[in-house]
């Protein structure tokens, strides 16, 4: 399968951390998502795609145009058809705020139809992209979808934006009490605008860089020391660290390195860096 992805230009990239498309035979069918810091945006081209939240009272979706997800504080699987042909944008966790007219907080961990908060988006995307068979001109079409439906920034974005991007920069591992002092606004306030725009507080957006940090250094072909790993991630309590690997992956960290050695990621291919095969 081929990704192609870069970053928009401004000021598309204070909100979005890629655009791609993604085509052809997946490696794996079926994929296990950890949270990540991460909104998205997918427009399906192709066969259908069916998606599981792990939750198992959440009945599970099968989705042919577009789809809209918020950030996710749990994990959720997908399974791509035989062949795949998509486009996508992977939002920063404050990223999906300009571009829809409802609180972040009730997109957190849902998907649903583009349709619902971005009138006919995935028709118009699908239509302008048609038979386009370059991936280039696939990609500037999205970004100029996304430039069309680039709103004026809500009240509280840019205080959002500026302590999301030092969360980014630090993996997470900053006091949400350093933020606040840094910004001069109180704890309260800066969740509140947080639960606005990301859909979560400052400490859960903190806990999933922390997260993926530690995800994305794991490198299943070496020995890994997990207790090392985890405490460069800003892990200092490891049955914490433990918990939150189960919790996040629905695996041990051991049962996780076994199946990373079974079924290996592709090499330099971006979507495989954090989802990881299902079983």
């Amino acid at each position: 399968m081929r990704y192609v992805g870069r970053v928009p230009g401004p000021p598309l990239d204070r909100f979005v951390d890629d655009i791609y498309c993604l085509s052809g035979v997946p490696r794996y069918r079926r994929m296990n998502v950890p949270p990540m810091p991460s909104a998205h945006l997918f427009v399906n081209l192709g066969a259908p795609v069916r998606i599981w939240d792990s939750d198992a009272a959440v009945p599970p979706v099968v989705f042919t145009g577009g789809l809209v997800m918020g950030l996710w504080t749990r994990r959720f699987l997908f399974e791509y058809p035989e062949r795949v042909r998509m486009v996508g944008v992977h939002f920063k966790p404050w990223g999906l705020s300009p571009f829809v007219g409802v609180p972040a907080s009730e997109l957190r961990d849902r998907w649903v139809p583009a349709d619902a908060v971005w009138s006919r988006a995935a028709d118009r995307i699908r239509d302008r992209v048609g038979e386009c068979g370059s991936a280039t001109e696939t990609l500037r079409i999205l970004e100029e979808e996304l430039l069309a439906r680039l709103l004026e920034p809500a009240r509280g974005l840019d205080l959002v934006r500026h302590t999301g991007v030092r969360l980014e920069n630090c993996h997470g591992s900053v006091p949400v009490g350093a933020l606040t002092e840094a910004v001069g606004v109180s704890v309260n306030h800066l969740a509140a605008q947080f639960k606005s725009h990301v859909g979560v507080t400052p400490k859960r957006v903190a806990r999933i860089y922390r997260f993926a940090s530690l995800i994305l250094a794991v490198d299943a072909l070496r020995p890994v020391d997990w207790s090392a790993l985890a405490h460069a991630a800003g892990y200092f309590d490891q049955a914490h660290f433990a918990k939150e690997f189960k919790d996040f992956t629905g695996h041990t960290p051991t049962e996780y390195l076994a199946l990373r050695r079974r079924l290996p990621a592709a090499r330099d291919f971006p979507p495989d860096n954090g989802p990881m095969p299902a079983e």
